[in-house]
């Protein structure tokens, strides 16, 4: 029986892969070959969806993109023999995209039935766990910390440092917290994650909660993720009957339990304090700090606070060790990083490789330059609230130290592509806007100084005294930075500094006909 894999990751299904795996299943009937159709994640290169994969003697052998009138034409063309065509790419490990990637977190996706118990431990699964068994807590902490994983949620925290404080903070009762209310502009790591490989994430959780002394874990899911909860709701009871969650997991004596709860919607639930809020039951509002949530957390106990990526890095630095982890990357910045390529770029997708790969080579070696086909002239990393990078500067190293030198972060590590069309004044402007749409309003300067934010940005474009409103919001800007409660203020004046420093010549003033 012919192997045929169709990925069911909602990026592949929004553009038809549901009715491909139909079509593949009717035309290998009506040419009387059987086959056994395997869903699986994406490989993360979105450009060629839906991708259909054919298990051959030599391997998988890829198609893209397939669409559904394509499907019989492919079928009697060889397709389940994996026969080259106009729409054959070859063996899909060959591809460039695939093999220069380190996938760590992405080992899994795109290769297996994301619920598949038995395919999730065939390819690796639980060896992080059942040698986290065979360490005492504070064992794996030392590995974790070892292996230098910081978070990957945008702050770069050490993770070792963070669960060592829970650890060591009194309490009876404490908590595991993911926060996956991937909001940023131009991430999606975190979704390919959960729709491609989700025990991973209920392993990473699990064996945090064992390292801290935590018997109950919450994954806080943004409500855009639909297909991403479903998943992630029978991969949670498909653990429990395993046996993998529950009391005495694998029969270590340890029991730990997993619930899943949906956002409201609130870009500002994913700051860690906001989203212990909304986990309470409250309204998303910023926490002041300290105390910091490893002390005083969830219901007012200790709790880790991470994100997907972190969690799921963990089971593959227990499983290698630490030091295995730590010889990936450059300088503090250790291990991988999903990179994700997004905006105004010809392929776009997810991209795993270890810190220090350069931003030149992300957007223009496999991103493959702008969709467009003009000269790239900014590129935004870190979401809505990162810094503009220079087309001309982007021989910049993808590591946190090298990015914070340069005025900018890595965040999240999405990369959204920008070309000589785009006007940075409205970029700044929309930064100012989208703080004061998102703002839990806690905070003065971030509740209001976004406001007029907007309103000084107008007045210069508009040629309005132009020195002194950018003298003005220069002064604005350094008072959200230093005054806002937490990044969303903070941060939201990088974009705008940025965009002012690199392209200060789509600030002045506007003719009627709309022309510089």
């Amino acid at each position: 029986m012919i192997t045929v894999y169709v990925p069911r990751d909602s990026a592949a299904t929004s553009v038809g892969a549901d009715e491909v795996a139909v079509a593949v299943e009717r035309a290998a009937a009506a040419a009387g070959r059987a086959v056994r159709l395997v869903r699986t994640g994406t490989r993360g290169m979105l450009w060629l969806e839906p991708l259909v994969e054919v298990e051959t003697e030599r391997g998988r052998v890829g198609y893209g993109p397939v669409r559904v009138g394509d499907v019989a034409d492919l079928v009697e063309a060889g397709m389940l023999d994996g026969t080259p065509n106009d729409r054959c790419l070859g063996l899909v490990e060959e591809l460039p995209w695939m093999r220069d990637q380190q996938r760590l977190c992405l080992a899994r996706v795109g290769i297996t039935d994301p619920l598949s118990p038995d395919d999730y431990v065939s390819h690796g699964g639980l060896a992080g766990l059942r040698r986290a068994f065979e360490l005492d807590p504070a064992g794996v902490v030392a590995e974790v910390t070892e292996s230098g994983l910081r978070g990957r949620g945008g702050a770069g925290f050490p993770t070792g440092i963070k669960w060592k404080t829970v650890a060591d903070t009194e309490g009876d009762l404490k908590f595991i917290c993911c926060n996956a209310d991937e909001g940023d502009s131009g991430t999606f790591a975190d979704r390919v994650v959960l729709e491609g490989d989700p025990f991973s994430l209920l392993e990473g959780m699990t064996i945090a909660g064992y390292a801290v002394g935590a018997g109950e874990g919450y994954i806080y899911l943004r409500s855009e993720y639909a297909d991403a909860a479903a998943v992630l709701r029978e991969a949670i009871e498909i653990a429990r009957t395993q046996g993998w969650l529950g009391e005495n997991i694998l029969g270590s004596g340890f029991g730990f339990d997993i619930h899943l709860r949906i956002g409201g919607g609130a870009y500002i639930c994913g700051e860690e304090t906001s989203m212990l809020e909304s986990l309470e039951g409250k309204r998303g509002v910023v926490r002041a700090k300290p105390p910091i949530p490893a002390i005083t957390g969830l219901f007012g106990k200790p709790t880790v606070v991470n994100n997907v990526l972190t969690l799921v890095s963990v089971p593959t630095i227990l499983a290698d060790g630490g030091q295995a982890y730590a010889a990936l990357g450059v300088e503090r910045s250790r291990g991988t990083q999903v990179f994700q390529l997004a905006g105004n770029i010809a392929r776009g997708g997810v991209f795993e490789t270890a810190f220090g790969i350069s931003l030149a080579d992300l957007v223009n070696e496999y991103g493959g330059g702008t969709r467009s086909g003009r000269p790239v002239r900014a590129v935004q990393v870190g979401g809505p609230l990162g810094a503009y990078i220079p087309g001309s500067q982007l021989d910049l190293p993808t590591d946190y130290e090298g990015f914070g030198e340069a005025g900018a972060m890595l965040g999240h590590g999405g990369i959204v592509v920008f070309d000589e069309t785009v006007d940075m004044a409205s970029m700044a402007r929309f930064a100012m806007e989208f703080c004061a749409e998102e703002s839990c309003g806690k905070c003065t300067p971030c509740r209001v100084g976004s406001v007029r934010g907007v309103e000084v940005i107008d007045r210069i474009v508009g040629g309005e005294d132009p020195d002194s409103n950018l003298a003005l919001l220069n002064d604005l800007c350094e008072l959200m930075t230093e005054g806002s409660l937490c990044a969303m203020g903070g941060l939201t004046p990088n974009p705008v500094r940025s965009a002012l420093l690199h392209f200060p010549e789509d600030f002045t003033a506007r003719h009627p006909e709309g022309t510089r």
